[in-house]
C-alpha cells in the first residue's frame, strides 16, 4: 500500500521514523512518501538500500536526492516550522505555499491513506483536503484539543477516519466527547529504551565527543529557532552563574544541538573563553543519558528525560504577544507531558518571567544537592513510565494501520 505521512517538527520526525519501521515490517509492499526529517530519512534509505535489487526503482529526484518511483523526502520539517502568533504572522506566506504544494503532490501520487503526525495548524488543512478528495486519513500524536482550540474536535470527527492516541490522560477526553480513537501506548519509551544513548556508556560517549571526564548538565534550548532565540540567553547565563561557584568550576554544561539547526543559531550567545560550554549535534539523548541534571525547554525532550530518568527542570518561554494569546487559551494546569501524566508536578516548571538564570540555578543546585528531593521526583518517574505502557507501541499502531486497510478490523480502544 503507498502511505503519505506529514510530520512538521523534531518529535514528529522521531515518532514517524519509528511508524515507519513498523509500517515496513507490517506492510512488505510499503510505499512511504513523507514531509519530515533526518530520521525519517534515514529510515526509507536504508529501506531502498535492503530492496535494491528487488524491484524497487530508485531515481534521482528534483530535490537532488534519492527517491523511489512513489517514496522519499519530499519536504524537510525545517524549512516549515514555526512557534507562536509572530512566527505565524510574519511566516504566513511560505506556510500558505508548503500547503498548496502539499495538496499537489497528494493529488499527483493518490495513496491509500494519508497520516497526519501532530502539527495541527498545518495538518488540518491537509486532513479536510484528503478526505474531500475520498482518500482515507489516520491522525497520529493527537492534537492537544485538550489543552487548547477545542473546537478542533469538530475537524477530527469531520476529517480524520482514525485518530491514534498516545497518551493515558488522552482516553478519558476523548472518550467523553464521542471520537473513535485507537491506543497502543507510547512510542517514545521504545524510542528511549532501543535507543544507542541507553547502549552506550559514559566513558564511550566522552571519548567520542573528545570531552573530559567531568560532571554533565544537559541543557535543552528546544527544536525551533524561536524557542532557542528565547532560552539560549537564560540557559548562557545559567552555565556562567553555575559554574562561577567552586563546588560546580569542575562541570560541563553541554548544549543539545536540535536537528536541522545549525551552530550559528547558538553563536550569538557562546563565549569561547567559556570553554566549559559546548554544542553537540545529534547527541541529544546521549547528553540526557549521561546528565547528573537537566534544564528542558518543555515538549518531547521533558518526556525523554523523564524515560532517561534524569532529575530535571523545565524552562519555557516565548514572545510576549505568543504568553498573553497562550494565557487565554490553554486550558491545562502543566505544560510538560510528564506532569499532565501525573496530574501534578513531578518536576518544576518555569514560565516567562520565572524562567531566569536564577531560578533555574536554585531548582538544579536542588535536584543535585537535595537527595530526599531527587529520589521523590525519580520515584515520580517511575509511575509516569507505568502510565505510558509497555514496548512495543510503533510496531502496535503500524499493524492496527495496516489491519484497518486491508479490511481486517483493529476496532477496539
Amino acid at each position: 500500500m503507498k502511505y503519505y505521512i506529514i510530520a512538521g517538527e523534531a518529535s514528529g520526525d522521531l515518532h514517524g521514523s519509528n511508524l515507519m519501521r513498523g509500517l515496513y515490517a507490517k506492510d512488505t509492499q510499503a510505499e512511504i512518501r513523507f514531509w519530515g526529517g533526518d530520521l525519517m530519512d534515514s529510515v526509507y534509505r536504508d529501506r531502498i538500500n535492503r530492496n535494491s535489487g528487488t524491484g524497487c526503482t530508485v531515481q534521482l529526484s528534483d530535490k537532488g536526492g534519492e527517491q523511489s518511483r512513489f517514496g522519499g523526502l519530499v519536504h524537510h520539517y525545517r524549512e516549515g516550522a514555526v512557534m507562536g502568533v509572530w512566527e505565524v504572522l510574519r511566516k504566513g506566506g511560505r506556510l500558505l505555499k508548503n500547503v498548496k504544494e502539499c495538496k499537489e503532490d497528494i493529488l499527483a501520487h493518490r495513496p491509500d491513506v494519508v497520516i497526519l503526525i501532530d502539527y495541527p495548524g498545518f495538518n488540518f488543512k491537509i486532513a479536510e483536503f484528503a478526505h474531500r478528495h475520498g482518500l482515507k486519513v489516520f491522525y497520529y500524536i493527537a492534537p492537544k484539543v485538550w489543552a487548547s482550540r477545542e473546537g478542533r474536535i469538530r475537524k477530527l470527527k469531520a476529517f480524520v477516519d482514525r485518530l491514534f492516541i498516545v497518551f493515558p490522560f488522552e482516553i478519558p477526553y476523548f472518550k467523553s466527547r464521542g471520537v473513535d480513537f485507537i491506543y497502543k501506548g507510547n512510542p517514545l519509551v521504545d524510542a528511549v529504551d532501543n535507543s544507542a544513548a541507553m547502549k552506550e556508556t559514559r566513558e564511550d560517549f566522552l571519548r567520542r565527543n573528545t570531552l573530559e571526564d567531568k560532571p554533565v548538565i544537559a541543557m535543552l534550548a528546544g527544536s525551533r529557532k524561536p524557542e532557542i532565540s528565547s532560552m539560549m540567553p537564560v540557559l548562557a547565563e545559567f552555565a556562567r552563574k553555575m559554574h562561577s561557584l567552586p563546588q560546580y568550576s569542575g562541570y560541563q554544561f553541554l548544549i543539545a544541538g536540535a536537528p536541522a539547526r545549525t551552530i550559528e543559531d547558538y553563536s550569538p550567545w557562546l563565549d569561547p573563553s567559556e570553554d566549559y560550554v559546548k554544542v553537540l549535534f545529534g547527541e541529544t539523548q546521549s547528553i540526557i543519558r549521561h546528565a547528573e541534571a537537566a534544564v528542558v525547554n518543555s515538549g518531547t525532550a521533558s518526556l525523554e528525560t523523564v524515560l532517561f530518568n534524569v532529575p530535571q527542570v523545565v524552562g519555557y518561554r516565548v514572545n510576549w504577544l505568543t504568553y498573553i494569546v497562550g494565557k487565554h487559551i490553554i486550558k491545562v494546569h502543566y505544560i510538560s507531558l510528564g506532569n499532565l501524566c501525573l496530574d501534578r508536578l513531578a518536576f518544576r516548571e518555569l514560565i516567562q518571567d520565572d524562567c531566569n538564570a536564577d531560578e533555574i540555578l536554585k531548582e538544579v543546585r536542588a535536584l543535585i544537592e537535595d537527595r530526599e528531593y531527587r529520589e521523590k521526583m525519580l520515584a515520580c518517574y517511575t509511575e509516569i513510565r507505568h502510565l505510558l505502557g509497555g514496548t512495543g507501541a510503533s510496531l502496535s499502531v503500524a499493524g492496527a494501520m495496516v489491519d484497518i486497510l486491508s479490511g481486517s478490523g483493529a476496532t477496539e480502544q
